[in-house]
């Protein structure tokens, strides 16, 4: 029931308050400052993560109810140190299908460095073209076989195995570092997911470093949007804490009294019936 309860926070509340604005902010990205431009591909970042790490929280919380036991689909990505374990960490239950029936039959990173560029770009555009025929999704696919290059003929891609900070408070400064340059290049990708095509997307980040990149975002409902920060910064404190768990809450409260551990669940139920939209938001993974 609490992954259950965290799967609906992660959807209602961060996922589909995000898409308000991710939605506003990209349908109209040539009216807006590079500011603004930035803040919707961070909110787009968070709808996509919320809404299908959502879903497979109450899907996976649902099955165990009914005594199933189904595989873990997120651990925790956005604090992924590299590209490498990011995609470890990122939609498991596809990303294993590819790895397992595809990369690995096509020899993997073994043989010479042209096949370990060759399989690495296939397993990439494959993903990207699985999500729909779109030259959107190929350059997506294929920015991420760039990323991941690197740390494959380096053979660092298998560096980071462990969750970041394993059994402690706080990152060290390289970790931080490491996860902050990670997430950024993340967010570059997402501006070609999202984008109608290449050339908005393009557009979008020609526009992003532009000379408006220190002023004011500019788009309505600003405050709102100040109030969502506010429960993304929450949010990331929860899934920090939990980072060495199935799923955040977990083990999350446990230790506390019973009825600080219920006030705690009873705010969360408040937050999603505060935040839910009016209007139904469809997952978007529903799509694919």
């Amino acid at each position: 029931m609490r992954q259950i309860l965290w799967g609906f926070f992660k959807k209602i509340v961060i996922a589909d308050n995000c898409a308000e604005f991710a939605n506003q902010i990209f349908n109209n990205s040539t009216n807006m400052n590079s500011s603004a431009l930035i803040l919707g591909a961070f909110f787009f970042a968070f709808q996509i993560y919320g809404d299908f790490s959502g879903y497979s929280d109450i899907a996976i919380g649902t099955s165990r109810l009914f005594g199933i036991h189904l595989m873990k689909n997120f651990a925790f990505p956005y604090f992924s140190r590299d590209i490498a374990e990011f995609w470890r960490r990122w939609h498991i239950s596809l990303s294993t299908w590819f790895r397992d029936y595809l990369y690995i039959p096509l020899g993997g990173s073994r043989g010479n460095i042209l096949m370990k560029i060759r399989n690495t770009f296939i397993i990439f555009i494959i993903s990207g073209f699985w999500h729909g025929a779109n030259w959107t999704f190929i350059i997506w696919g294929a920015l991420n076989a760039v990323y991941f290059l690197p740390l494959l003929l380096t053979n660092k891609n298998r560096d980071n195995l462990e969750i970041v900070a394993q059994e402690k408070y706080l990152p060290t400064v390289k970790e931080f570092l490491s996860m902050s340059v990670t997430f950024i290049l993340i967010i570059i990708s997402w501006i070609f997911f999202r984008a109608e095509n290449i050339k908005a997307a393009l557009n979008y980040l020609f526009r992003i470093f532009s000379f408006s990149f220190f002023t004011i975002p500019k788009f309505i409902k600003t405050d709102k949007a100040l109030v969502i920060i506010i429960l993304i910064a929450f949010f990331i404190i929860i899934e920090w804490q939990g980072r060495e768990k199935e799923y955040a809450m977990e083990s999350f409260g446990q230790k506390w009294r019973r009825p600080f551990r219920w006030l705690f669940y009873s705010f969360i139920i408040f937050l999603i019936g505060i935040f839910m939209p009016s209007a139904e938001s469809p997952f978007i993974y529903f799509q694919f």
